[in-house]
């Protein structure tokens, strides 16, 4: 599959929007009274954080190239 340089600029756009978000969420868990409550949700937001990073890896390669 073809993505014009744009799509992928955009998506990389997105995706640090996200990772941003992400990153916030985390730490406003990890700083509410109880966090252990909210294991799930970080372990999951940690996760999610990490496939952004991958994808953005793998998106300024295909940047590279053209």
């Amino acid at each position: 599959m073809e993505f014009s340089k744009d799509d992928l600029a955009e998506a990389k756009r997105q995706i640090d929007s996200i990772s941003h978000k992400l990153t916030e969420t985390i730490k406003t868990l990890e700083a509410k009274e109880n966090p252990e409550r909210y294991k799930s949700q970080i372990t999951l937001a940690k996760r999610r954080i990490k496939a952004f990073e991958i994808a953005n890896y793998l998106i300024e390669s295909e940047l590279a190239k053209k």
